[in-house]
C-alpha cells in the first residue's frame, strides 16, 4: 500500500455528481425523511448480495451469518449511523459507487433538472437516477462511510461534505459491512429521536427482509416485520406497502402505475411482484438496455442482471421474481440455458402484457400516458418478433390524421376503414406536427382515409418485419403505387369543385411532365402526375419497390448507406402554379423558365422532406432570379 493511501486521498466528484448534489441540498427534496429509506434500502441490497455470494463462498459469512441493519442515533454527538453487515466495499467500490454516476445520459438529464428545478421542485427527478445515497446530504453537513468488503482484510473510510470533493483513506473496522455516519444539520435534529426513526422505518421499510434494529439507550429494538413482502398474501398488503416496496426495489420516487402480484403453482412454482412505473426513467434508452427485475430463489437474492428473465423491451418493469424450482447455487452461465427459467419468463411476460391490456381497457386515458412513456420500448418487441407479437400489436397506439390529439389502436383503425380499403396507411417522420403538414397525406385526408403518424425511430424497423394486422397490409404513403382513384374525395361544406375551364388539359400536363423530365434528368427517378396531392404543387415519393423515405434518411444519418436513392417527383395538376406552368408549356415547351421552375420545385419538395439541398447557392440564385422577374412583370 502506497503512503498516499495511508494518509488519505482527496478526489473531486464528477461534474454531474456535483451538480446533482447541489440540487439535492438546495432545491429538490421537500420530504427529507426519504434519506433514511434510501440508506436502509442500500444496506438491504448489500446484505442480499452477500447472502448470494456466500452460497459459493460460505467463508464470507463465517462467524456472522445473521444479517441485520442497525440504526444508531447519538444525540450528544449529533450523529446518525446506519450499520449493516452486508458485502461491504473496497477502495475501488467507494470511488465508483460514491464518486461517480456511471450511467449514460446522466449529464443531459442533470442539465434538464437544472433547467426545471425552479418550476417543479419535484423530488421524483433524483429518483430517476437511482442514486439515493446522495439524499444523505439533505440532512447531513458531513457524511462518513466506513466499510470493509467481505473476504478482505483492509477497511476504508470515505468522507465528504457534499461540496465538490471527497477523501478516501484506510480505516479500521472489526468485520465486514458498511457504516454510514451522518453529522446532522441543525434543522435535521428531529431524525435523532428514536420514535421519529421508528415511524419512518415502519412507513417506508417494513417490507425489507433483513431485521432493522434501532438503538435506544442500551437496547436494540427490531422495528420491521423482516419478511419478504412478495410472499405475504395480497389481502394482507396495503397499497401503501406495495408503493414503498416499489420505491425500495426500483430506487424510484414515483408511484407505480400498475402492480402485478401473483403466485404460480403447478409443475413450476414461482412468485412475482412486478411494477410498471408511472414516469419514464431518464435512462430508458440506455444502449445497454438491461431490465431491472431481481431474481430470487426461495427468498435468497440471486441476481439483478439476468438477461433471460425478462426481454429488453420490458426493461421499464421493476420488481422481483422468486422461484421455488431453480437450484439455489445457480450460476449466471447456467441460467442462460435453464429450461425452467425460460418457462418462467414466458409466463411472466404473458402475465405482464395481459395486465397491461386490462388496464388499457379499463382506463384508456391513463393508458395513453403509459403509451407515451413506454410505447417506443414495447415496439422494440414487435421488431424482435416472437410469440408476443400479436399481443403487442393489440397494445400498440398511434396518433393519426383522424384523431387530432388522441391515440388509436390498430383494431380501431381497421374497424373504421373505408369500403374498398385493404391497407393500413401510415407515414413516418420526426414529429407529429410535421407529419400533419406533409403534402403526401393531402389526398388521403381529402378522401377521408386515415393515416397513422409514426414518429418513433423504431417504427420504421418493426414495420419492415411486421407486414400486416388482421390481414391488412401496412402501406407507407410516401411510396408510389398507392391507388387513390377508387376513393371519392369528401367535399367540405362551402367548397366548390373546380370548373372544367380551370382544369388544365391532359395534353398540357403531359407536356409539362416531359419538360420537367428533360430538365431534371437523372436527378430524379421519374416525374409523375399525383393522386395524393390536393394543395401542394409537388412532393417526393419513393418508388413502389424502393425504401421508405424516412428510414432511408435514418440509415443515411447513421452511415448505414451511401447516397440517398433517387426520388419520384409527383406534381399536382390542380395546383394554381402547376396549371399556369402547364398552360405556358402548351405555348412554348422550350421556355427556359421550365428549368428554373423544375429545379426550384424539386428543392422545395426536398425541404419539405427535411432533406439537405445539394446546392443551396444555386437554389438561392434561382429564387432571386424568379422574384426579380415577378417584380418586374408586376411593375
Amino acid at each position: 500500500m502506497d503512503s498516499e493511501a495511508h494518509q488519505g486521498e482527496t478526489r473531486q466528484f464528477e461534474a454531474e455528481v456535483s451538480k446533482l448534489l447541489d440540487l439535492v441540498i438546495n432545491s429538490l427534496y421537500t420530504n427529507k425523511e426519504i434519506f433514511l429509506r434510501e440508506l436502509v434500502s442500500n444496506a438491504s441490497d448489500a446484505c442480499d448480495k452477500l447472502r448470494h455470494a456466500a452460497l459459493t463462498q460460505p467463508e464470507l459469512t463465517a462467524g456472522d451469518s445473521e444479517f441485520r441493519i442497525e440504526i444508531v442515533p447519538d444525540q450528544a454527538a449529533g450523529t446518525l449511523s446506519i450499520i449493516d453487515n452486508g458485502i461491504g466495499m473496497n477502495r475501488e467500490d467507494l470511488v465508483s459507487n460514491l464518486g461517480t454516476i456511471a450511467r449514460s445520459g446522466t449529464a443531459a438529464f442533470v442539465e434538464q433538472m437544472n433547467a426545471d428545478k425552479d418550476k417543479s421542485g419535484d423530488m421524483a427527478l433524483i429518483g430517476r437516477f437511482g442514486v439515493g445515497f446522495y439524499s444523505a446530504f439533505m440532512v447531513a453537513e458531513q457524511v462518513t462511510v466506513s466499510t470493509r468488503r467481505a473476504g478482505e482484510a483492509e477497511a476504508w473510510e470515505w468522507q465528504s461534505d457534499g461540496r465538490g470533493s471527497f477523501t478516501i483513506a484506510q480505516g479500521e473496522r472489526a468485520g465486514r459491512g458498511t457504516t454510514v455516519t451522518l453529522k446532522m444539520r441543525e434543522d435535521a435534529k428531529e431524525f435523532l429521536e428514536p420514535f421519529r426513526l421508528r415511524s419512518i422505518i415502519r412507513k417506508y421499510s417494513d417490507h425489507i427482509a433483513v431485521p432493522i434494529k434501532i438503538k435506544e439507550g442500551d437496547k436494540l429494538e427490531t422495528v420491521n416485520q423482516a419478511s419478504a413482502l412478495w410472499m405475504r398474501p395480497k389481502s394482507e398488503i396495503t397499497s401503501e406497502q406495495y408503493t414503498e416496496f416499489y420505491h425500495h426495489v426500483a430506487h424510484a420516487f414515483d408511484d407505480p402505475w400498475l402492480t402485478i402480484h401473483n403466485r404460480a403453482e403447478g409443475t413450476i412454482e414461482y412468485t412475482n411482484l412486478l411494477f410498471v412505473p408511472s414516469t419514464k426513467p431518464f435512462d430508458l434508452f440506455d444502449p445497454e438496455r438491461k431490465h431491472q427485475v431481481k431474481l430470487y430463489v426461495r427468498r435468497v437474492f440471486v441476481t439483478d442482471n439476468c438477461p433471460d428473465l425478462m426481454p429488453t423491451w420490458l426493461r421499464f418493469v421493476r420488481g422481483v421474481v422468486d422461484s421455488e424450482d431453480l437450484p439455489l447455487n445457480v450460476s449466471r452461465e447456467t441460467l442462460q440455458h435453464n429450461p425452467i427459467l425460460a418457462r418462467i419468463r414466458q409466463a411472466v411476460v404473458k402475465r405482464v402484457l395481459g395486465e397491461i391490456e386490462k388496464k388499457a381497457e379499463k382506463a384508456p386515458e391513463e393508458y395513453a400516458t403509459f403509451w407515451e412513456n413506454f410505447g417506443a420500448v414495447l415496439k422494440e418487441g414487435l421488431y424482435e418478433g416472437g410469440e408476443n407479437r400479436d399481443a403487442l400489436l393489440k397494445l400498440a397506439r398511434f396518433h393519426s390524421t383522424t384523431d387530432e390529439g388522441g391515440l388509436v389502436s390498430l383494431t380501431d383503425y381497421v374497424g373504421r376503414m373505408k369500403e374498398g380499403q385493404s391497407e393500413i396507411y401510415y407515414i413516418a417522420g420526426d414529429s407529429i406536427a410535421a407529419l400533419r403538414r406533409s403534402p403526401q397525406i393531402e389526398g388521403f385526408v381529402k378522401r377521408g382515409l386515415e393515416v397513422l403518424l409514426m414518429t418513433d425511430p423504431v417504427d420504421e424497423f418493426w414495420l419492415q418485419t411486421v407486414h400486416e394486422f388482421e390481414d391488412k397490409a401496412f402501406r407507407s404513403v410516401t411510396r408510389g403505387g398507392v391507388d387513390l382513384g377508387k376513393f371519392k374525395a369528401e367535399e367540405k361544406e362551402g367548397e366548390d369543385e373546380k370548373s372544367a375551364e380551370e382544369a388544365p388539359a391532359a395534353a398540357d400536363i403531359d407536356t409539362l411532365v416531359a419538360a420537367f423530365k428533360a430538365t431534371l434528368g437523372d436527378t430524379v427517378q421519374d416525374v409523375r402526375v399525383s393522386q395524393r396531392l390536393t394543395e401542394s404543387p409537388v412532393c417526393l415519393v419513393a418508388d413502389d419497390s424502393g425504401m421508405d423515405l424516412h428510414i432511408e434518411r435514418i440509415l443515411k444519418q447513421h452511415n448505414q448507406i451511401g447516397d440517398l436513392s433517387k426520388r419520384v417527383l409527383e406534381i399536382n395538376p390542380d395546383n394554381g402554379l402547376i396549371r399556369a406552368l402547364a398552360g405556358r408549356a402548351a405555348e412554348n415547351a422550350a421556355d427556359p423558365l421550365f428549368e428554373t421552375a423544375a429545379q426550384l420545385l424539386l428543392d422545395q419538395a426536398r425541404i419539405l422532406e427535411g432533406e439537405p439541398l445539394p446546392d443551396p447557392g444555386a437554389f438561392s440564385r434561382r429564387m432571386t432570379e424568379l422574384m426579380a422577374k415577378g417584380i418586374a412583370a408586376a411593375a
